[in-house]
């Protein structure tokens, strides 16, 4: 019987593994993301100061485990063979959880999923040992500690209101005090900011990092407790003086110094403190084994009332390795950066709306439409004088960026970055002292949320879209809660039913939904990289280089309509209801690429060499006929895939043949000009142009046979109306292309011209 709950423990072992790999890929957004959005140092070297957190924090940690052990349910009321299929339901539905989120790239609470999913396996079973003794439902609340699931829900909307709310205040203050001439300000700012930013890291490092360390003593602990104000006020003394010696004598940038400090504070107290909702279902689970094994009783009769008593710390190498393994997670996961990315683009200065990554929503576009209308009445009450300094308070100095990679550019300034950390810092030492469960997670990102808005990152071109993504991820933070316990419930109950057998079959169900869920999102990281593969709007600043790079986008284009031509033709014809769908689906794939490239127009134009303003108009042009041609495939596709899904009558044969008469001779149309783009041979569209008419002649002649169908032999309207919609949108996406092509003879002609005459 022993051997089985061995293998409980080894399998225990290996999900506690996983999920320091998915909790850290979540997590790491907390304390890496004001490091690199402000560049405040190169990414190895923000890494390798989050790595000793990390390190720090782990290997000083108390370990306690209270939460896992006793802080949800009440031990004495199961017995050994109950919280070993909690512990196991828990650790399964946890891994599966955090690895969704961190695929979808949205940040949530660690501490939230282990707390529900504690709180569902517990009620799982206390129903279970309810209905099964035919016990009162009355008995239900003694099985959990519902105190601390309340405080779990309240703490939610506290860090949500609390943390935006104050954000936004010093960030605005920092703001009108430093603006976004930083340097001539922090010559006189500097030091305060830097004393008061430090010490509150510092203060927090105290109260959330080492507090309860296994290093720190009890008496230390209680000194802390009791001398918390004399310990800010020397350290802001202390702080201050250190931040203007290295100011006056280093010539440091105090605001760089800042952002290193919160950083390494946020991964320690990350290490120290969310280690526990990783590693102390495992821990809680070897001590159960061992009080079970001295106990010398049946595991479904031996009741678990001890592991209420004793307190327990996780054994140093535990640590050690549980370190080892978040460093080298945060140094190799993409989906840690996937989730970076989704809180760095909420909160990027600028407002490139074409790059965003949620869509606007009702709730979003309500709040957004209701504070410009409230802005609208502040302003007509505030003096216009007082309008116009604080808007130069906020005016960014036109800088040409070094960089000609976007990615390389801050996505917000060092100022914003410290008082991210700092008020984070800050709300969580209070929220820690006052014994409030307060998220690390909810916190840090509705801070950096708050001061987003107050810094103006959130203009009128980007609200929307930003407003959108902030709603998504508190949705998900609340959809954490209810999945992590319904989840847990069902998990925990199909092992209690299942006993070994389930447990077999779930660990296997985790391997491959882990399996699938990476090859997910290294699809969804290959279409992003495809949709990057347009034209760069930094790079090309002359007519030719845009013609160039832009004959391989059309050609791509060229090729991939031909083909989704061709098989909407064929799935008409076949009614393929599964191949319509697909093609409707690339198409719409398709369509989403170009219009990011139009979305990028302004940046391009922007950029473009002020002697080579005709390669805007060129471009703009380029992307114009590109679009029409996606539309009318498109609308044909749609048209196709309708007809089809209403189960509409089958097209004519002779319908068909006529059909696939034009995509014959489409397709070689198309072909030939896929070629052409693809090799830049642009002195060959001429003889393209030749043979112009020959596709839209047949066309007329196809679109006259059909009104002679239906004044002798047509019976259907449905039919008419989906043979002439694929006609006449057939013909547009032909005009589309030869304008294209016309717009390419004209430039081949014009550098032709252009080299005679330069030659001459």
């Amino acid at each position: 019987m022993e051997q089985i709950f061995i293998v409980m423990l080894i399998a225990l072992g290996i999900l506690a593994i996983i999920d320091l790999t998915v909790g850290v890929s979540n997590d790491a957004v907390n304390f890496l993301n004001s490091g690199l959005g402000s560049k405040a140092m190169s990414f190895k070297g923000i890494m390798l100061v989050a790595s000793l957190g990390i390190l720090v924090g782990a290997v000083f940690s108390g370990g306690m485990m209270e939460i896992a052990r006793s802080g949800i349910f009440v031990p004495s009321m199961f017995t050994f063979n109950d919280v070993m299929i909690i512990f196991l339901a828990v650790m399964i539905t946890d891994v599966l959880l955090l690895d969704v989120f961190n695929t979808l790239g949205l940040p949530t609470s660690t501490t939230v999923s282990i707390v529900f999913e504690l709180l569902g396996a517990a009620v799982c079973l206390a129903v279970v040992k309810i209905v099964t003794s035919d016990d009162s439902w009355a008995t239900l609340p003694s099985y959990i500690n519902t105190k601390k699931a309340s405080e779990i829900i309240v703490s939610i909307l506290l860090s949500v209101l609390l943390s935006f709310t104050l954000g936004t205040l010093v960030q605005y203050v920092s703001r009108l005090i430093f603006t976004f001439q930083v340097e001539r300000k922090l010559k006189y700012f500097g030091a305060l900011f830097g004393g008061t930013a430090i010490t509150a890291i510092s203060f927090f490092i105290l109260i959330k990092g080492l507090k309860g360390s296994s290093f720190l003593t009890k008496e230390a602990s209680n000194w802390i407790d009791h001398n918390q104000l004399i310990i800010l006020g020397a350290s802001f003394v202390f702080w201050t003086l250190f931040s203007q010696m290295l100011m006056s004598l280093f010539k440091l940038n105090i605001l760089r110094v800042i952002i290193i400090i919160g950083t390494f504070a946020l991964a320690l107290a990350f290490a120290g403190n969310d280690l526990v909702n990783f590693i102390g279902v495992p821990i809680a689970a070897i001590q159960s084994f061992e009080f079970f094994q001295s106990s010398g009783q049946a595991p479904d009769v031996y009741m678990m009332g001890k592991l209420a008593e004793e307190s327990v710390k996780a054994p140093f190498y535990f640590l050690l390795l549980a370190g080892a393994v978040m460093v080298y997670t945060l140094w190799t996961s993409k989906k840690a950066r996937n989730v970076i990315e989704t809180e760095m683009n909420l909160a990027r200065q600028s407002s490139d709306s074409s790059d965003e990554k949620f869509s606007p929503n009702l709730l979003s576009k309500a709040l957004v439409r209701s504070m410009v209308i409230l802005g609208g009445i502040v302003n007509y009450f505030l003096p216009k004088s007082w309008q116009i300094r604080m808007d130069k308070r906020f005016e960014q100095p036109e800088v040409k960026s070094k960089s000609k990679n976007k990615e390389d550019e801050p996505a917000f300034d060092m100022v914003r970055a410290s008082v991210n950390l700092m008020v984070a810092s800050i709300l969580i030492s209070i929220g820690t002292s006052m014994k409030l469960p307060l998220s690390t997670t909810y916190v840090t990102f509705m801070v950096a949320m708050g001061t987003s808005f107050a810094d103006r990152a959130w203009d009128r071109d980007s609200a929307v879209y930003r407003v959108a993504g902030v709603f998504n991820v508190i949705g998900g933070w609340f959809v954490t809660a209810i999945v992590a316990f319904v989840a847990s419930f069902i998990t925990a109950y199909i092992l209690y039913i299942g006993e070994v057998y389930a447990l077999v079959a779930m660990l296997i169900l985790v391997g491959i939904l882990l399996y699938r869920s990476n090859k997910m999102h290294q699809r969804l990281e290959q279409e992003k990289k495809l949709k990057t593969e347009k034209l760069n709007k930094i790079d090309i600043v002359t007519i030719q280089e845009v013609a160039s790079e832009s004959s391989a986008q059309i050609a791509k284009v060229i090729v991939r309509t031909n083909e989704l031509y061709t098989r909407v033709i064929d799935g008409v014809a076949l009614q393929n209801h599964a191949d319509l769908k697909a093609c409707r689906k690339k198409l719409k794939q398709l369509e989403k690429e170009v219009d990011s490239l139009r979305g990028n127009v302004y940046f391009f134009i922007k950029n473009l060499d002020e002697t080579t303003v005709g390669a805007s108009k060129f471009y703009v042009l380029t992307l114009g006929f590109l679009q029409d041609i996606i539309k009318s495939t498109l609308f044909i596709t749609q048209n196709s895939y309708t007809h089809v899904d209403n189960n509409h009558k089958k097209l004519k044969f002779n319908q068909i043949r006529d059909l696939k008469l034009i995509d014959n001779k489409l397709q070689s149309f198309l072909d030939e000009i896929g070629t052409i783009f693809l090799e830049e041979k642009f002195d060959r569209i001429s003889d393209v142009l030749a043979n112009k008419e020959e596709i839209t002649l047949t066309i007329d002649k196809l679109i006259q046979k059909q009104i002679v169908r239906i004044r002798t032999t047509e019976t259907s309207p449905k039919n008419s109306k989906l043979y002439f919609s694929i006609l006449f949108e057939t013909d547009d996406l032909v005009k589309a292309t030869i304008g294209l092509l016309e717009l390419f003879e004209q430039f081949d002609l014009d550098q032709k011209r252009t080299k005679f005459t330069s030659k001459g």
